[in-house]
């Protein structure tokens, strides 16, 4: 089928409002790495949906977040640049009839934008009482008189049909923006790093995970279409070295088995995947090293 209308949707919101799982429930495919924790995304990802005539292109930012270090100034620049240019915005909220700083940096931009926007009331399958919702539309139909209100929960995919619907509105006439099979325009390997960066978040507790980042050094199909990887697990301290390991190896070798079959969910293919643990003093203060990571600007 031709496509005929096509536009860009930005989806932004506070760390841990559920952004990656929303995206990632919108395509009908893993595209976006899913934790519990705080700031899992670091870079802006493009996810990409095929529906009828309409091409639909998610961007998918890093919550909004008061940073500490360069690589949370590069997270934060990204969310504010996501939210320019763009087809129409989605403020991904929580169901709390209080709008908190995040909320108001967001909406200030969604307003000087003067875009089309929805407010995305995730994780309504958390609330007892229904009428509660009530009170978090008027409490937001008081900052910002948003195109559409869409209660939805990310995680069960209740109401992201209907938000689909909204959005479809938005989309302006115009040629598809990527080829019809792409559903991200993340690079296979950038994926695969993210994947393994998601186990670590998942495994490990407390600050050490935020302090890792993921590199792809090696990435060959063999002819029996087997793919081997090489990663290297980068982190800042030599105690957290030992504790990403673990005792005889245990933790590393749980992190790499998750990580491993999921790469091979994505990828439909056997995948032999090798992982080293290194320490990098800092790095998410060194801008030579957050560049290295693959955290670049635009």
């Amino acid at each position: 089928m031709t496509i005929k209308k096509s536009g860009i949707i930005t989806l932004c919101g506070r760390p841990n409002v559920g952004k990656s799982t929303l995206t990632n429930a919108l395509v009908g495919e893993k595209v976006a790495i899913v934790t519990n924790k705080p700031q899992t995304t670091r870079s802006r990802i493009c996810a990409i949906l095929n529906r009828g005539e309409s091409q639909f292109v998610f961007v998918d930012t890093p919550g909004l977040h008061r940073a500490r270090t360069r690589l949370g100034d590069y997270m934060v620049n990204v969310v504010k640049e996501s939210v320019a240019d763009v087809d129409g915005v989605l403020l991904l909220v929580e169901p709390i009839p209080n709008i908190g700083d995040p909320e108001r940096e967001l909406i200030a931009r969604i307003k000087s934008l003067g875009c089309p926007s929805v407010l995305v009331i995730n994780k309504v399958d958390t609330l007892e009482h229904k009428e509660k919702l009530l009170e978090v539309i008027q409490v937001y139909g008081q900052a910002h008189d948003f195109t559409a209100v869409v209660p939805i929960s990310a995680k069960s995919g209740e109401g992201v049909e209907e938000l689909l619907g909204v959005l479809e509105g938005f989309l302006p006439e115009g040629p598809q923006l990527f080829p019809e099979d792409m559903v991200t325009d993340q690079p296979e390997r950038q994926i695969m790093a993210e994947i393994l960066r998601e186990k670590l978040l998942l495994c490990l507790d407390k600050e050490i995970p935020h302090g890792t980042a993921v590199e792809i050094t090696k990435f060959s199909e063999r002819d029996d279409e087997v793919i081997e990887i090489d990663a290297t697990i980068y982190c800042e301290k030599n105690s957290h070295k030992g504790i990403i390991i673990g005792k005889g190896g245990a933790m590393l070798k749980k992190v790499s088995t998750l990580a491993r079959q999921d790469m091979e969910r994505f990828m439909g293919t056997k995948v032999y995947l090798q992982t080293w643990v290194k320490v990098k003093e800092n790095w998410r203060d060194n801008p030579s090293a957050i560049q290295n990571f693959g955290y670049r600007k635009e």
